[in-house]
């Protein structure tokens, strides 16, 4: 199987998270554009996890599943825990709300977050409230691909 190649607003891999992406910014989703995706792929699902926060390990700061399977995922997925444009999406609890949280680190202090795209073979099918756990055990056998970025943000 290809390897799911994927952008996102203009981050690299061990590079900085914009900060328009960003708690200290317009706090909106970035754009995601996809490549290789497999042709089994039926839906699209994203996480935003700070993999460096001292409490929490790799606290969620966004889940979004069910995003119809292609090459784009758009920027600026307003919040809810179903996103109308998008089919059938939902936005599962990430930072404690159904929308997407930009990195917020306190002042001074750099943390790394990681963005993960998982493709999926079908439609998961969660009761909310869903957190990124409940999801990933859902998914599971269903995901064939799936690809990840890491970048720091320092407020």
């Amino acid at each position: 199987m290809d390897t799911l190649i994927f952008t996102c607003g203009g981050m690299e891999n061990g590079g900085m998270f914009p900060v328009e992406h960003t708690g200290r910014g317009q706090d909106c989703s970035p754009e995601f554009s996809l490549k290789n995706v497999c042709a089994s792929a039926k839906t699209l699902a994203v996480t935003l996890e700070d993999i460096s926060h001292p409490l929490f390990r790799n606290f969620t700061h966004w889940l979004i599943w069910n995003i119809p399977a292609g090459p784009q995922i758009p920027g600026a997925i307003p919040k809810g825990k179903r996103v109308p444009g998008l089919e059938n999406a939902r936005q599962g609890l990430g930072y404690g709300v159904y929308r997407y949280a930009g990195p917020k680190p306190p002042k001074g202090k750099r943390h790394l977050y990681r963005i993960s795209v998982y493709v999926l073979d079908s439609e998961i099918d969660l009761k909310f409230p869903a957190v990124k756990r409940r999801f990933l055990a859902a998914a599971g056998e269903h995901i064939v691909q799936r690809g990840q970025i890491t970048c720091g943000f320092e407020s």
